[in-house]
């Protein structure tokens, strides 16, 4: 582990240099000293599997993903519903790749079921390892989301997930840049092994942030995802999406969609014709909440990445306001936001609450420059590190919740109560006026 110890210092300080700095646009804004990463070893044999994750992989079924140095280990998971009692056992696929000097270890994804709701399994990767447990979400309401962007991998990130577990969820949404391994591809074996505790007992859903893009300064305009695809597979196949920048899927009564901020969105897009047609299909009886997620925020009253997220607004909000989304996460920013329900930047009760929560950990620091004085469609703003909930209680009620952790216990810093726009008399007619 020593070698694997030198090769990360040695790939940080020497490829820094040439790598993007992540299409940083604010030239003029100066951010805190930034945080020293939490590195963490794997310290165990070549064959153990490390970095284990779980996600939803269409109806009833699970993908569990994990690491292996060895690449003779097979792509198999072994589980059932009673420690260390496996009957069922599944093979999957796997893959690995090249950047720069760093080679990957083996990447298994391991896609199982069908499963049973609001049950636990008992899982083994690989054959070898330690068992590991998840819960599947409900089928039927109540069910709760938490929610954290830009997470990074400081002693904040530490926190915000320990005040993460201190709660019990069913599913987490990860609105865009996880590692912050800005190419340094060893950092993405270590925010694998640090999330491991959380990620691998429930249902990690995540999209891109411009941290997961790869590029070199000399070539900025050739850009990939290469590291975020290999390691993060979502379920985009299963909601027919042709790129795992976006797609979507469903928990108990909610409809979920991962809108992609770094590939395209106009309207001759395959992005936009996707999710187009995806909201379409939508059965609002079945599933009467509509949430979406993405990474770069389309209101925000900060100072900091101002206006990157103008030209796909205008492209794509269209299509949510039509389709009655609720609710809609952003991270990008390092601060905490809530809008009240808006539309094309003025007040609409049809409209979705836009929320940023790029507060997760990241090593970069918080952004505290607000405009002054704040416009009437900010409900609530503030620059501190923190993780949301979003508790959806039945077809009708929801309650959001913002806690606040750097206090000694995590704090409800802002909340919220609303409901969906299904059961809204107004909104049903706005809708059938404004049908995609």
């Amino acid at each position: 582990m020593e070698i694997v110890d030198l090769f990360l210092r040695f790939s940080i300080f020497f490829l820094s240099p040439f790598v993007s700095q992540a299409y940083n646009h604010d030239s003029n804004y100066t951010r805190p000293p930034p945080r020293a990463n939490f590195i963490v070893s794997h310290g165990h044999p070549s064959f153990y599997p490390q970095q284990v994750h779980v996600s939803l992989a269409g109806k009833d079924h699970m993908r569990v993903t994990y690491i292996t140095e060895d690449t003779t280990v097979a792509s198999m998971v072994e589980y059932g519903k009673r420690p260390k009692k496996y009957d069922r056992k599944t093979t999957g696929e796997s893959t690995s790749y090249r950047f720069f000097f760093y080679s990957s270890g083996k990447i298994h994804h391991v896609k199982i079921g069908p499963l049973l709701p609001s049950t636990t399994y008992y899982y083994r990767c690989g054959g070898h390892g330690k068992e590991f447990s998840f819960r599947t979400p409900p089928s039927i309401f109540p069910v709760e989301f938490a929610v954290a962007g830009d997470l990074g991998q400081t002693d904040w990130t530490v926190k915000t997930l320990d005040q993460i577990t201190k709660r019990d969820f069913d599913v987490f949404l990860l609105p865009g840049d996880l590692s912050y391994a800005d190419n340094h591809q060893p950092l993405w074996d270590s925010f694998g092994r640090l999330v491991e505790n959380l990620a691998s007992t429930r249902p990690w859903m995540v999209t891109e942030g411009n941290h997961e893009i790869e590029s070199a300064r000399i070539v900025e305009e050739h850009i990939s995802f290469k590291a975020y695809n290999a390691r993060w597979l979502m379920p985009h196949a299963e909601s027919l999406s042709h790129s795992n920048l976006y797609y979507s899927f469903e928990a108990a009564g909610v409809h979920v969609v991962m809108i992609g901020s770094y590939t395209h969105y106009e309207s001759h897009s395959d992005q936009y014709r996707w999710l187009r047609e995806d909201l379409r299909k939508v059965d609002r009886k079945r599933t009467p909440w509509l949430v979406g997620v993405m990474h770069t925020p389309w209101y925000s009253t900060n100072e900091a990445h101002e206006g990157d997220g103008e030209k796909t607004r205008k492209a794509m909000e269209g299509l949510l306001y039509r389709a009655q989304v609720d609710i809609v996460f952003a991270g990008h920013i390092h601060t905490y936001e809530r809008f009240r329900p808006v539309y094309n930047h003025k007040a609409d009760p049809c409209g979705p609450i836009y929320i940023t929560i790029g507060d997760g950990g990241n090593r970069e620091g918080l952004a505290y420059k607000f405009h002054n004085p704040r416009s009437p469609l900010s409900a609530f703003r503030e620059s501190s590190f923190g993780h949301g909930r979003l508790s959806v209680i039945d077809k009708k009620r929801a309650h959001w919740s913002w806690h606040r952790n750097n206090d000694n216990f995590s704090v409800i810093a802002d909340e919220v109560w609303f409901e969906s726009h299904t059961s809204s008399t107004h909104c049903i007619l706005n809708h059938l006026k404004n049908e995609l």
